[in-house]
Formats: structure tokens, sequence, C-alpha cells
């Protein structure tokens, strides 16, 4: 479970010509996209599946901590939160995001700030919990070309909430410090 103490899982998300999720659309939200692929496989990074795909692309992140939240936040988060992998979740959406160096310019307790305080990131998802779950991949540390990976799983019939959360997020102070990010809809082959 994300926040626990679990050791870091790599990831590696390979769009190309096969994968166990279609690609339904590539959509640039802020600067830009990817090519194009018309699958995603998703994998543990730990075993050595040689290149990216040469027709594709291949996006790498890790899990961690839970670096912006506190314990109360933490305890609803997993007490909320629904695993990944579930039968009647054959959406998904793998959001990468890079954040402005004004962003990495400013301390730990500064972001926490504007991520929580004044744009209630984790309080936004909570709400959507636990119809749309999801997994965080941290990217930057890797030298990757987007420091964050999210991955979302959720029904077919939880896509119009997810969409609300998502427009929320994007509405918030935080997304000022959002210099790229590309929305990837998927569905469960």
């Amino acid at each position: 479970m994300p926040g626990s103490n679990a050791a870091p899982l790599p990831v590696a998300f390979d769009g190309g010509a096969a994968g166990q999720w279609r690609v339904d659309a590539i959509m640039p939200v802020i600067g830009a996209s990817l090519p194009d692929a018309a699958f995603v496989a998703v994998r543990d990074a730990r075993a050595d599946d040689g290149p990216p795909p040469a027709d594709g692309w291949r996006l790498q992140g890790f899990t961690s901590n839970l670096r912006y939240t506190k314990r109360r936040e933490s305890e609803a988060l997993i007490a909320r939160q629904a695993g990944l992998g579930r039968p009647a979740a054959s959406c998904a959406a793998l959001i990468p995001i890079t954040k402005s160096p004004a962003w990495w310019a400013m301390a730990q307790d500064e972001r926490r700030a504007v991520f929580e305080a004044q744009s209630r990131h984790i309080a936004i998802g909570l709400d959507y919990l636990p119809g749309v779950a999801r997994r965080l991949h941290h990217s930057r540390d890797l030298g990757e070309a987007f420091d964050f990976l999210t991955w979302f799983e959720f029904a077919p019939e939880e896509t119009p909430a997810f969409d609300a959360m998502l427009a929320r997020l994007r509405a918030t102070p935080e997304w000022a410090f959002v210099d790229r990010e590309v929305d990837i809809r998927l569905t469960r082959v």
C-alpha cells in the first residue's frame, strides 16, 4: 500500500504496439504531448525487459513514502483507498507531470502549504475514494522527463467523477507550478 513502509517499487510504463491497456487518447494538457501509442504495458521495472519499445516510449518511476502527507491524512487515504487491479476498474489514466523550477526552489514545507493548505490536493482526492484508485510514482530522482507519474484505475461509470476530480485539481494554486502534463486514457484489454 502506498504510504506504508514497503520497499519502493520501480515501475515502467511502455507505450507502443503491445500491452495490457489499450490507449483511448493521449491528450496534452500543458506543454508537449507524448508520441502516439496503441497500448501501454505496465510492468515491474526490477526485471530487465530490455530497451524501450522501438515504436513508442517508456516512462519510469518508483513508489515512495507519502512526502507531503500528515499522519491523519495518510490514515484517511489508507482507510478509503481501493486497491489497483479490481476487475470492475477497467478504465485507467496515466498522467505524467513536470513541476516548474519555482516549485522545486521552495522548501518542502512551502510546497506542502501550496499542495494542501492552499490547494487541498489530498482533501480533493479523498472525495473520490474508493471509486478512483491511484498510485504515485516519483521520476524526478531518476532524471526522467517527468517528475511524477500518477496511475489511476476506475470503473467506466466513475469516469465523470474522475474528470470532475481532475478539473478541481487543475483549478488549484498548485497547478500554476505545472510546466508539463499529459493525460493518457486507457482501457484494460
